[in-house]
């Protein structure tokens, strides 16, 4: 009995020790906004009176979404293809039953997503399976329904025979399964059922009509999907500047001069998104660094811009940084008497990220040294 303990302790602390090493590597990432698109393939059964193979038909399903939070998205989804119904009533003749006939369909429909294994585990990109949930609603728009007319032709009873389209309201609710296999590909399964008016299947059933869809596909994320944390730069202050000392009388002898301390000054100054002009707060600063710079005139200034990384592409992020640290160089020359060979110019597009929060990384750092 002990050994038997032993071995399920050790078993325990063996599997954990994978699920540990993704959380620590999980607390050095967080969560990027992002789009995604999907593929799935399978079978429907259409709820109806006749054995539960005939009822069977194939189904496809598209969908496109984006996933604001790490445990919430949305998500447009268009299924198509096939549903079945099945008559298990009377004709003129007398009793039938498990008459079949198939008609086509095309269903979007908007739904909200919940990741489950983030909002109960926390957001980790390295999780290899991860759980969802979704409901949602939309329209279902059925044609080709020229089988449930021939049977009715032929007498039985299909008291919501339609013919050309129909126009349905629909609801949905389901659960998705995803394997990752990268950052941006999993492969995944689905199930869903749907629920739409009696009048879906032609047939008088007293009650909504119901197809239930299982599936399997592939989902691409377009975009980062999370980013390394980035600490926030400590900010320099300027350092104490030497006080003279008080004068000496004539009998005692001066003291020898003390190297004067290199003066320093950080100034750093934030934009608007996809912005480079400065605005009248930031501009405040620009005196300050060049006042500070006229009056210790061998000092110079390193000016870098930087964007944030979780707007715009690198393209955009580059000229976005390399603007906003010409802005600043501008100002200090043009509006401030700076010499330019005073000013080193530099930027950082979106690779770099001085600060924690995002978008405080919509900046140009002045260091004065």
């Amino acid at each position: 009995m002990k050994k038997r303990r032993i071995l399920f302790i050790a078993a325990t602390m063996a599997s954990a020790l994978p699920a540990a090493a993704q959380q620590d590597a999980a607390d050095d990432v967080e969560f990027c906004p992002h789009a995604y698109i999907q593929a799935h393939g399978g079978a429907q059964y259409t709820l109806g009176e006749a054995p539960f193979g005939d009822l069977v038909s194939p189904t496809v399903q598209l969908g496109v979404g984006y996933r604001f939070l790490p445990w919430m998205g949305a998500r447009l989804a268009v299924g198509a293809w096939q549903s079945k119904g099945g008559f298990n009533g009377y004709t003129a003749d007398g009793p039938s039953r498990n008459v079949t006939y198939s008609y086509n369909y095309v269903a979007p429909a908007l739904d909200v997503v919940f990741d489950l294994t983030s909002a109960i585990g926390g957001f980790n990109p390295s999780r290899l399976v991860s759980v969802t949930a979704f409901v949602g609603g939309g329209v279902n728009i059925g044609f080709g329904n020229d089988e449930a007319g021939d049977i009715a032709r032929r007498g039985y009873r299909l008291a919501y025979l339609w013919d050309g389209t129909k126009v349905l309201p629909m609801g949905r609710a389901g659960l998705g399964v995803d394997f990752r296999l990268s950052d941006a590909v999993s492969l995944g399964i689905e199930g869903n059922a749907n629920i739409t008016s009696d009048e879906y299947n032609s047939k008088d059933a007293a009650q909504p009509d119901w197809y239930f869809n299982v599936m399997a596909g592939i989902k691409v994320n377009l975009g980062k999907t999370h980013r390394k944390r980035v600490a926030e730069a400590p900010v320099r202050q300027p350092e104490p500047v030497e006080q003279p000392a008080p004068p000496v009388s004539e009998a005692e002898p001066a003291p020898a001069p003390k190297p004067e301390a290199p003066a320093t000054m950080r100034r750093d100054v934030f934009f608007l998104i996809n912005s480079a002009r400065i605005s009248d707060a930031e501009g405040a600063k620009l005196a300050e660094l060049a006042a500070f710079l006229k009056a210790n005139p061998k000092l110079k200034v390193k000016v870098t811009g930087y964007a944030d990384a979780d707007t715009g592409t690198d393209a955009i992020n580059d000229r976005l940084s390399r603007q906003r640290a010409e802005a600043v160089a501008k100002a200090l020359t043009g509006v401030h008497g700076i010499e330019a060979s005073r000013i080193e110019v530099n930027s950082k597009g979106a690779r770099v990220q001085p600060f924690a929060e995002n978008d405080k990384n919509r900046v140009t750092i002045c260091v004065a040294e």
